[in-house]
């Protein structure tokens, strides 16, 4: 069963750097599509980048040029690297895979059928 396990949040002031991580147990990770996803309070969960089987990524216009997508595949995790971190990122950030084997990449959250517990990033101004 794939199981997908986010570490890596935490409280940073503004201007600041994350890296989240998404520990896959279960399956190859090469074998996925791979999405992060955050969801403010109050708001619609939104994806912010992604990365498909090809390497091929996607990245959310508010996020372009501030956050990174990879994958280690000698690891089997997935990152998010997040500079310059502005209060307007605080969220609950997700992981989530699609369908195995399945190409293609999307910041559609209905695109991905497993998804991890998610860990909050706070940023302070």
């Amino acid at each position: 069963q794939l199981q997908l396990v986010e570490s890596g949040g935490g409280s940073v002031q503004a201007g600041g750097s994350l890296r989240l991580s998404c520990g896959v147990t279960g399956y190859i990770v090469s074998n996925y599509r791979w999405g992060w996803f955050r969801q403010a309070l109050g708001k619609e969960r939104e994806g912010v980048a992604a990365i498909g089987r090809d390497g091929r990524t996607a990245y959310a216009d508010s996020v372009k040029g501030r956050f990174t997508i990879s994958i280690d595949t000698s690891k089997n995790t997935v990152y998010l690297q997040m500079n310059n971190l502005k209060p307007e990122d605080i969220a609950m950030y997700y992981c989530a895979a699609g369908p195995r084997y399945i190409v293609g990449v999307s910041l559609v959250s209905t695109a991905y059928t497993t998804w991890g517990q998610g860990t909050q990033v706070t940023v302070s101004a």
